[in-house]
């Protein structure tokens, strides 16, 4: 694992530049793999960590930073909770940890930086030097993945029998013994003009 600063650094030029969201996000990620042991997630236990995150801000792209994990790699996972919070899954140990970001945390910045007018400056420094137990909550979970579900699955393709859309990684829906995708069976969120 690299130091706080180092990963600052690698968030501020993924992300285009720093903000509380990300130091958050770090500060997770870092706490997340600490929980599960996993200490070089971009080197030798690249291949044993996925990661589901709840919001699709500033957080997440810090959470790759630490973790090494991509949607493109398949070891990202997006579900959009609203929610500061991600959870880590050690597939070779089946264990996976949730944490979650405290509101209250920035209340606590403001406490510990009131001369500090500028409320992202503020929460920067603060979640910074923050213990995680006042940053975030924790709780061990357990998370269903399908052999669909993990990187490096090859899996059948199949055909959409209303848009002819090749559907992957067993995303298809059966409907009434038709195979179709998700948008053809009800589920798009784009409107075709």
């Amino acid at each position: 694992m690299k130091t706080l600063a180092e990963y600052e650094g690698l968030a501020a030029e993924a992300h285009g530049h720093l903000c509380a969201g990300q130091i958050l996000g770090l500060r997770m990620a870092i706490h997340g793999l600490s929980l599960l042991e996993i200490s070089d997630p971009r080197g030798a236990d690249r291949k044993r960590l996925v990661t589901f995150v709840e919001i699709d801000r500033c957080m997440t792209d810090a959470i790759s930073v630490v973790t090494g994990c991509r949607l493109g790699k398949r070891a990202l996972k997006f579900r959009d909770f609203g929610k500061v919070a991600a959870t880590f899954i050690d597939l070779r140990d089946n264990r996976a940890v949730r944490v979650a970001a405290l509101d209250s945390s920035k209340q606590e910045a403001r406490l510990l930086y009131p001369h500090v007018e500028a409320k992202n400056e503020q929460q920067m420094l603060a979640y910074r030097e923050m213990p995680v137990e006042s940053l975030f909550t924790h709780q061990w979970v357990s998370v269903a993945l399908g052999p669909e579900d993990f990187p490096g699955y090859k899996g059948p393709k199949h055909t959409c029998e209303t848009c002819g859309e090749g559907i992957n990684f067993e995303r298809f829906v059966e409907h009434n013994g038709r195979i179709l995708c998700r948008a053809c069976h009800g589920e798009a969120y784009y409107k075709v003009l």
